[in-house]
């Protein structure tokens, strides 16, 4: 999200979170701070592999509730940054998401330096880019996760998707991703498509 009538558009649709991406490479870069920021719902910014230094002058400037990592982070990296961000002023309370790509059960394994660490897992499709690429993931793997961290669930999610999610089922996803399927252009959503799709599910719009 970086469109300022859009921004208000879609937060009036009552979505709990909502992302700015601020990684350079991507088409949805938010280069320049909205007019307007949501009050109604978290904010969360998405950055890759960006400097500890990189994170904490955005997530104060942009009064982030929870900040998104979704390139090659380390638990260590991690460790430092929220020690970092927790003594910010604006951020006590922030929380983190961990990005993993997932094609197969092996994959799952890539949690588990994390547990303990991140607030919450997005699982999202393995793919030639950092994200973005629009595309689904067998979920029926993510029944093999046994974690104790809740997640979130990515990957190409449509309108037409609405049915198959309500029907997915896990103890530990609390919500899902929604983005390029609903876009006009990158960075811009279709506020119809996102309405006759939300009730009564519970997304993280970016």
């Amino acid at each position: 999200m970086r469109e300022t009538d859009n921004i208000r558009e879609v937060e009036a649709l009552g979505i709990d979170w909502m992302g700015f991406i601020f990684w350079p490479k991507s088409s949805r870069y938010v280069s320049q701070k909205p007019s307007y920021l949501p009050t109604k719902c978290k904010r969360v910014g998405v950055f890759v592999d960006a400097s500890i230094g990189d994170v904490m002058t955005i997530a104060e400037q942009y009064q982030l509730d929870i900040i998104q990592l979704h390139g090659q982070e380390s638990p260590s990296y991690i460790t430092q940054l929220m020690s970092h961000l927790r003594s910010l002023s604006t951020s006590k309370d922030i929380q983190l998401i961990k990005a993993l790509n997932i094609a197969t059960t092996n994959d799952l394994a890539a949690t588990k330096p994390y547990e303990g660490i991140v607030d919450y897992f997005l699982f999202d499709t393995k793919g030639k880019m950092v994200g973005g690429n629009g595309e689904k993931f067998d979920w029926s793997v993510l029944q093999h996760y046994s974690g104790n961290t809740p997640f979130l669930l990515s990957g190409g999610i449509a309108p037409d998707d609405a049915p198959r999610v309500s029907a997915f089922h896990h103890e530990r996803c609390i919500g899902i991703d929604l983005n390029s399927k609903f876009e006009i252009s990158p960075g811009l959503k279709d506020v119809e498509k996102l309405k006759s799709f939300l009730p009564p599910l519970t997304s993280i719009v970016k």
